[in-house]
């Protein structure tokens, strides 16, 4: 190597080490002092662009999350969904499905809240032997213990950046005794917090999804024995109609669920959207009640 490239090569290293070496000099104090500043420098910073209209914050930049809780959307939806088998023609993630449509439906009612990320993974049922759900190619499923430390662990996040009210809703069966132990312990920790937790049972309601669907749209349901209903499907459609294999159902003459047609893909559709718009309403109502009785105790 020529004698000028050498020494250059050894004074790249030797500024290379003292630059790493910067910080080691640095007292506890001091290092503490320079990442506050750095820090409040990233929180002052201008958001250079228009938001984008979502209520869901894993598609938000951290800019406009911050800026959606400056303007007072400080409660924040947590749905629970699942993968597990759901008969012949439904995907596995039925329940995340059927979430990503109610969720953003309960958070633009309440205009001052956004949706965490959909829990996919819940309770299905043992491993060894396997139980329930876990019978079935395909299905996910977590033991109570790390659903709850999930749960605990998301919610926590969500109250240190500031979140007052945080709404814990599941669209299965093995959900529900997790969330609401979860809420419950963490009222108890968190007392004297301004940040609440809350476990919506209501938005599970499904025999009421079911009487609503039968008084509007004349539904007269006969059950196939399927893990599977219209109410479901329709919705699932509203988000995705793959998910209800309607094209392969039609193509063999099945493209209906308890004698309830899917096809045409129009009008189930639009059940659909009726029945997330009736289930995001029981749900608002409930999360207003339980707001108003956590602030007036």
């Amino acid at each position: 190597m020529p004698r000028i490239a050498t020494i250059a090569l050894a004074f790249l290293i030797v500024a290379s080490n003292a630059s790493a070496q910067q910080p080691q000099r640095m007292s506890p104090e001091e290092r503490a002092k320079a990442q506050a500043a750095e820090t409040a420098r990233m929180m002052a910073m201008a958001r250079p662009i228009d938001a984008l209209d979502t209520v869901w914050l894993e598609e938000m930049t951290w800019l406009e999350v911050r800026d959606a809780l400056k303007a007072g959307k400080t409660t924040v939806v947590v749905p629970t969904g699942g993968v597990e088998q759901n008969g012949p023609y439904l995907a596995l993630g039925k329940h995340n499905y059927v979430n990503r449509a109610t969720c953003e439906a309960i958070a633009r009612k309440l205009a001052n809240a956004l949706c965490a990320p959909n829990v996919p993974f819940v309770p299905e049922g043992g491993f060894e032997p396997k139980t329930s759900h876990m019978i079935y190619p395909g299905t996910i499923s977590l033991s109570e213990e790390t659903f709850q430390a999930l749960l605990t662990d998301i919610s926590t996040s969500l109250k240190v950046h500031g979140f007052e009210h945080i709404i814990l809703i599941g669209d299965s069966g093995g959900n529900q005794a997790g969330m609401k132990t979860v809420a419950a312990n963490l009222t108890s920790k968190w007392n004297g917090s301004k940040t609440t937790i809350h476990f919506i049972p209501e938005y599970y309601q499904y025999p009421e999804a079911y009487k609503y669907a039968a008084a509007n749209f004349g539904w007269k349901e006969v059950p196939e024995g399927h893990h599977d209903d219209p109410t479901i499907s329709t919705i699932m459609m509203t988000v995705d109609p793959n998910t209800v294999r309607i094209k392969q159902r039609v193509a063999k003459n099945k493209a209906s669920i308890n004698a309830i047609p899917l096809a045409p893909v129009d009008q189930a559709v639009a059940w659909g959207k009726k029945l997330v718009d009736y289930r995001a309403q029981v749900t608002v109502d409930a999360i207003k009640k339980a707001l108003a009785t956590t602030t007036h105790d």
